[in-house]
Formats: C-alpha cells, sequence, structure tokens
C-alpha cells in the first residue's frame, strides 16, 4: 500500500473517500501521527493512476 492523500480536514478527507468508493478503489485509513493525527488515505500501489485521475476528475466536477 502507499500513501495516497493527506486530507487537510474531515470534510475533505470524506469527499475523497466518497470519489475512492465511487470509482471502485479500495482504500484504507492510518493515523499521521499516533492516536491523535489526521487519518491518511492509502491504496495499492497498482491503483495510484486511476486513484489519482479520478480525484483530479471528482474534484474538478467533470464525473
Amino acid at each position: 500500500m502507499a500513501r495516497f492523500y493527506d486530507p487537510k480536514d474531515e470534510t475533505d478527507r470524506s469527499s475523497v473517500e466518497t470519489v475512492l468508493r465511487k470509482g471502485g478503489i479500495e482504500y484504507f485509513l492510518r493515523r499521521e501521527r499516533g492516536d491523535t493525527g489526521m487519518l491518511e488515505i492509502y491504496v495499492a500501489e497498482e491503483d495510484l493512476p486511476r486513484a489519482e485521475e479520478l480525484l483530479i476528475r471528482g474534484k474538478g466536477g467533470n464525473e
């Protein structure tokens, strides 16, 4: 697994999770620093290009 996205807040994380789910990309969340850090989003290395494409399209509103 590779770190894919470091969200700025919970709303940002939630929107990225939605894009990945809709695109069929499996992911998992991991705390940045121990138990108090923000959750980062990880995807399989082979899914990185597709996840990036989905994120760009999702953030741009071109889904």
